[in-house]
């Protein structure tokens, strides 16, 4: 649908000033603008780097050329247009993207920003002369809304723009923008709101969470005329992947065994890139290489300054991440820019959209993790005639050149990951309720039914309304006998905030964004051993064991943030291994599943099992257990096959190749013990979870101890008893009684406690910020006993059952966990494959790696798999199946 442009003049006029750029406007920045002028509000699809920007701040410009404002006329307009923008780092460019036209189109407009790196005396003259146009963040929209002028100065709103609305969807950042929009919509009920996005599958939820869904007695309403806009569609992206040598890759792949091993040929692609450059025409040729963490990013700097000093010293390499300076990162940003620079290495930094040219290259370190992830990245290259991204992939293990195929088939069908938005966060709400009250103060009905016209409170039941409202107003069940939490009084039906000194602590506490800490590891006596994650900690409890520093440790209490511990003397043999934020990134469900498929189409093909089935007369029947292999079919070529060909024809000799329509189950014994091996391809944290729940239920049936590790791939258990009696599998993955037995599987009720204390900084009840600043160690304190007293005095509190739901849900992706029990049950009754291998498989060994590097140090830790896999490849080497028991059963 293409709505026609009004206002002939405006838009020549507009039309002119692209011309004077050398653009032409594209058709869907001019339907958009066309939208715009028809008072209608959507989502803006478009690729990096198209002028999704120009698209949705055209139809702002047409309104003020329309206008016909006297020749002369320099007044400048008040407060007209919001700019959203999740990254306080993007407003500095956007404010300048949206600066540009005002002076040449003759539109005494002003832009400005407020973040909070805005200086406090900015802030105060925008309160009595605000700009035309405003680039903000959610946090200092909430902030606007709280004043006591907010009613009167935001009343006129024309249009509200929300930019890179994916990176807000789904998180409790993006609920307090729908909130905040809600009442905007109140004061403007003919206000235009247009989100900007270049990857979000699920278009219907995302316009929902923009725009609203109504309720019944809202004055605000749902948007009534709502459209998607999509922008110029570009081929997938060309994704090659850096590919080892089969020796070098190896079959029995672990954790960073390739990585650096690598550099050479990224080295001679930046070369090669550098000595193609066209200087003549304005600068050289730039490359971007994107890591998925910080640590990572420093070690490859590092590598290419020891590799390439030239570079180094000649300003052509960079770094960029987050813990770097502001004005470190600017300079960076500016080399870009300014083409000095021929490689920036970064992390997720230089992934949004930041106003920079497109580079030639993306080079990818490590797998991406998720197809969007992927896409996001890519989009900064798009220098070539066809508009093409051009993305190398280099993997860090042998795994991740599987990994880099399926992305790529994944990107050629869109497969991409949806961000959902999230359903009622009620410490959200509370803090909102806080923030109209402090504004222009509310009646209970009116706001509960313009909060209901949101999304994300669209089944708000008005038993919860009231919760939420008895805690902002007493503080709730348990806490009404403290003042202190009586934050907002109500007089003649009207909720306001009438003390000065609530008033400046919740303007301070404003926003959802809370940190996780970091807790030091120290002995009870002696010293300190380093620090891990609360995340990690915060499941055990006193006397579990973990491995650590390359120590067995039982835990003997968190006090002060510091996790005490002991030296673990005998007891049963069940530590747990560390995680860190940097290793937590996930395989995505639709990376996962695309290299499931991948398997299958390879296996299908009949080039892995044809291999084995070539070197193995011995091999059993089809490794889905339901008949013949499949006939070979003709399918993609895929270069990434030939350098994991080895691992995957040994996988297959030794026991089965994974695939989407069974679920391998191996069972090996060592000199540790017995080794149960699982394959359900979930990702990392559903594998945790997924991983705790299985040893509580085989634990439940017969006692024993087990040692647990995970991957992106798969589970493994370890015990000194052999795994025989354990259940059938189908009671094992029963979905029945899956919340009751993750509860008892894990310390739920630390999980719940430590993540109480984000829900309550956002909910309002602990104290932060000038005059109520709280160091980490008070607010532990302090939220803990809140936890102790709700628990005791107020257990169906509902930030206590939040709390609870969000740590099950961030810890262990319950959600996912739910559905793959679901899928994991059906294939136990009838794609269950089980094999018995008297050694490690190419698929088990990094999972014994993993366990491995929590016991000893890094050096230690890569001899023992250096060796141990050379062990195993001289067991391959002869092509014969290992000596031993091996077979195959399947159940159903």
């Amino acid at each position: 649908m293409t709505t026609p442009l009004p206002d002939a003049p405006a838009t020549a006029a507009l039309r002119e000033w692209f011309a004077s750029r050398e653009w032409t406007p594209a058709p869907f920045q001019e339907e958009l603008w066309g939208a715009w002028r028809a008072g209608e509000s959507g989502l803006l699809m478009a690729p990096t780097g198209v002028g999704k920007p120009l698209a949705a701040w055209g139809g702002a410009l047409l309104d003020g050329l329309a206008q016909g404002r006297p020749a002369g006329d320099s007044t400048p307009e008040p407060l007209r247009y919001l700019w959203i923008t999740p990254l306080r780092a993007l407003a500095r460019d956007t404010a300048a993207q949206l600066q540009a036209p005002l002076a040449p189109l003759g539109l005494p407009w002003t832009v400005e920003i407020r973040t909070g790196d805005t200086a406090s005396s900015r802030k105060l003259r925008q309160r009595t002369l605000p700009p035309t146009a405003l680039v903000t963040t959610p946090e200092s929209l909430s902030i606007l809304l709280s004043w006591p002028a907010a009613a009167r100065r935001l009343r006129g709103l024309r249009g509200i723009i929300v930019d890179e609305w994916h990176e807000l969807l789904g998180s409790k950042r993006g609920v307090q923008l729908e909130l905040g929009l809600a009442r905007l919509r109140l004061w403007n009920p003919g206000l235009r709101c247009w989100a900007l996005s270049a990857t979000l599958p699920n278009e219907e939820e995302a316009l929902e969470a923009l725009l609203g869904c109504g309720s019944p007695g809202s004055q605000a309403g749902p948007v009534r005329r709502r459209r998607v806009i999509r922008g110029p569609t570009r081929p997938p992206p060309e994704v090659t992947t850096l590919l080892p040598s089969p020796d070098e890759a190896g079959r029995f792949p672990w954790a960073g065994h390739l990585g650096l091993r690598l550099l050479p040929g990224v080295v001679d692609r930046l070369a090669s890139l550098d000595a193609s450059a066209d200087r003549a025409s304005g600068g050289g040729a730039s490359a971007l290489l994107f890591t998925n963490t910080r640590s990572q990013a420093e070690r490859w700097h590092e590598a290419l300054a020891r590799e390439r000093p030239d570079w180094a010293v000649g300003g052509r390499l960079a770094l960029h991440h987050g813990s770097l300076d502001r004005r470190e990162r600017e300079r960076v940003e500016a080399g870009l820019r300014d083409r000095s620079l021929l490689c920036v290495v970064c992390t997720s930094t230089l992934e949004l959209g930041v106003d920079l040219p497109a580079v030639e290259l993306v080079i990818q370190v490590g797998s991406p993790r998720g197809v969007g992830r992927l896409l996001q990245r890519a989009g900064r290259s798009e220098h070539t005639p066809d508009g093409r991204s051009r993305v190398l992939g280099v993997p860090t293990h042998a795994l991740e050149i599987v990994e880099f195929a399926a992305a790529r088939r994944a990107l050629e069908a869109l497969h991409l990951e949806p961000r959902m938005p999230l359903d009622q966060p009620l410490d959200v709400l509370a803090q909102h309720l806080v923030t109209v009250a402090l504004g222009s103060g509310f009646r209970s009905e009116s706001l509960f039914h313009e909060v209901r016209s949101t999304r994300a409170y669209r089944d708000l039941s008005p038993a919860h309304w009231a919760a939420v409202l008895d805690l902002v107003t007493r503080g709730g069940t348990a806490l009404r006998a403290y003042p202190r939490y009586r934050r907002v009084v109500e007089a003649d039906g009207v909720f306001r905030v009438v003390d000065a000194e609530v008033e400046r602590r919740h303007r301070w506490s404003i926003g959802t964004i809370t940190d996780d800490a970091q807790l030091r590891v120290r002995f009870r006596r002696g010293a300190t051993l380093g620090s891990v994650e609360e995340s990690f900690l915060a499941q055990l409890r006193p006397g579990d064991t973990f491995l650590f520093a390359g120590r067995r440790l039982a835990l003997v209490e968190i006090r002060d943030l510091t996790a005490w511990v002991r030296q673990a003397r005998g007891g049963p043999a069940s530590p747990r291994t560390p995680r860190w934020m940097g290793g937590r990134l996930p395989l995505s469900t639709e990376l996962a599943g695309a290299v499931l498929e991948s398997f299958r189409l390879w296996e299908a093909a009949g080039e892995v099992a044809g291999e084995a089935a070539g070197q193995d007369a011995t091999a059993s029947p089809h490794p889905s257990g339901l008949g013949e292999p499949t006939a070979p079919t003709t399918g993609p070529s895929y270069p990434e096959f030939e350098a994991v060909r080895p691992l995957l024809a040994l996988q297959g000799r030794w026991s089965r190749i994974p695939g989407p329509d069974h679920l391998l189950v191996e069972r090996t014994r060592s000199r540790e013990g017995h080794h149960l091996f699982v394959y359900p391809f979930l990702g990392r944290l559903v594998h945790e979870g997924l991983g705790a729940l299985l040893a509580h239920r085989i634990s439940q049936a017969a006692p024993r101890s087990l040692q647990l590790s995970a991957n992106d791939y798969g589970i493994e258990f370890l015990s000194p008893d052999p795994f025989d009696a354990i259940p059938p599998w189908p009671q094992l993955l029963d979905p029945e009684g899956l919340a009751d037995d993750i509860v008892h599987a894990l310390n739920a009720a630390e999980l719940s406690k430590r993540r109480f204390r984000g829900v309550a900084r956002v909910a309002g009840l602990l104290i932060t910020g000038p005059g109520g600043r709280a160091s980490a160690r008070q607010l532990q304190a302090s939220s803990g006993l809140l936890f102790d007293v709700l628990t005791r005095w107020d257990p169906d509190n509902l930030l206590l059952a939040q709390a609870r739901t969000e740590a099950l849900e961030s810890e262990l992706e319950l959600t996912q966990l739910k559905w793959g029990i679901e899928r994991l049950s059906r294939l136990a009754k009838g794609g269950l494959v089980e094999v018995e291998t008297p050694r490690l498989t190419p698929l088990a060994f990094p999972l014994w790696a993993e366990r491995l590097h929590a016991r000893v140090s890094t050096e230690r830790w890569i001899d023992r798999v250096t060796r141990m896999a050379a062990t195993l490849e001289r067991a391959a080497g002869s092509g014969r199946p290992p000596r031993g028991r091996r077979g195959a059963r399947s159940a159903g």
